[in-house]
């Protein structure tokens, strides 16, 4: 993977480590004053797609490729389902024997046809779910899980709450509609991202077909997703359509080491508009290398410990997508304190790197220390003191 360069400034914190949560808004306030302007970069002309909302973004860093409209709270039908199998895959297991209830059979619109009182293992209500798209297994899921439709419902808030959503909010657990039950299509391609994360989610939505045995009859099921057939390395996630919220659809794919995810909603055709936004990403965009987990950023001073030096690093490598054919640096602000006092343990939190990329996008991370410094022992205080008398 190619990697891009980077322009440092560094921003001293000015206080030992154990003040350093309390000193972020004071040193965000001098990161801004000492950060020179960057030089934006002119986006690459967008596609034109039919939807009301749409989005593109790159997976690993929610990064927002393209957008019209992504901020409007519009109903997103069966998409919601995505947030559904995402909570039930966090919070119940796939053997979970699961018995349909009278509010489970029956449900409105698409169906798994559950039988009345058949009881059938989570997994293959999930693949119901997500594939066939059953109204039906979306209750009978609830219920299983949150106990109720109601509890379930509070479930999918919460998690919205927790990705630090505030235009999403749940009333179903399928997408049938209510005037209190909508999104937008940045918080749906967040959700997304965040589903395809978890690697059972990820393996269902790419899934073309799948036969359900386990219940009391078996089932074959045909995902209504389009691009699994038609677009190379789409691998997900969910068709949705009503009345009200029109045709919508999340979708992705991965090429040459980026996963893209995008959202199209109440469009006129979803699988062109998908195609485009992606065609979009993939055209434009690149993933590099801009920070190295195994390079330190910086080093910092340390007192009262066995070395004077403690480098640090980011606790993960950072990679960002970047314009393809772009030659210019990437500026980074680092915050880290004056001076840490030892003992200072491997891997414990020191400070902050915040890479900036073209278009002033911000990217937050950690710097952890890169090894354990203790406190000298009483004989190599002493020997220290001696070489200092000496001198």
């Amino acid at each position: 993977m190619n990697t891009v360069a980077i322009t440092p400034i560094w921003v001293p914190m000015g206080m030992k480590v154990k003040r350093l949560r309390n000193a972020i808004a004071i040193t965000l306030v001098f990161a801004i004053i000492l950060l020179p302007a960057l030089q934006t970069a002119a986006l690459p002309a967008g596609p034109g797609v039919s939807s009301t909302s749409s989005i593109v973004i790159e997976a690993s860093s929610n990064r927002v490729l393209f957008g019209t409209n992504a901020h409007k709270k519009l109903p997103m039908a069966s998409t919601t389902k995505i947030m559904t199998a995402l909570v039930a895959l966090e919070n119940g297991s796939l053997d979970d024997e699961v018995k349909v209830s009278s509010n489970a059979y029956g449900v409105e619109g698409s169906s798994m046809y559950l039988h009345l009182g058949e009881t059938i293992p989570l997994r293959d209500l999930l693949y119901g779910l997500m594939l066939a798209s059953g109204n039906d297994a979306a209750v009978a899921i609830a219920e299983h899980i949150g106990g109720s439709v109601e509890g379930f419902v509070c479930m999918m808030n919460d998690k919205a709450a927790r990705l630090g959503l505030v235009n999403t909010h749940f009333v179903t657990p399928n997408g049938l509609h209510d005037d209190e039950h909508y999104t937008t299509a940045y918080d749906l391609a967040i959700i997304a991202a965040e589903a395809l994360r978890n690697d059972t989610f990820a393996e269902i939505v790419s899934s073309q077909y799948y036969t359900s045995e386990g219940g009391s009859i078996t089932r074959y099921f045909k995902n209504k997703n389009k691009l699994l057939w038609n677009y190379e390395g789409a691998n997900g996630v969910k068709t949705g359509y009503t009345m009200y919220a029109g045709k919508c659809l999340v979708f992705s794919a991965e090429r040459d080491g980026m996963q893209v995810v995008g959202v199209t909603l109440n469009s006129s055709n979803i699988f062109s508009d998908a195609k485009l936004l992606m065609d979009y990403a993939f055209a434009n965009y690149e993933q590099k290398l801009v920070v190295s987990k195994d390079v330190p950023v910086v080093w910092v001073q340390v007192e009262d410990g066995e070395k004077n030096l403690l480098a640090l690093y980011t606790e993960q490598d950072i990679i960002m997508p970047v314009r393809k054919g772009y030659a210019g640096s990437f500026m980074t602000r680092i915050e880290v304190p004056d001076v840490c006092r030892a003992p200072v343990q491997k891997d414990s939190a020191v400070g902050y790197l915040t890479v900036y990329d073209e278009y002033k996008h911000a990217s937050k991370v950690v710097l952890v220390a890169g090894e354990t410094i203790e406190r000298p022992s009483l004989l190599d205080y002493i020997f220290r003191m001696v070489l200092k008398w000496a001198g």
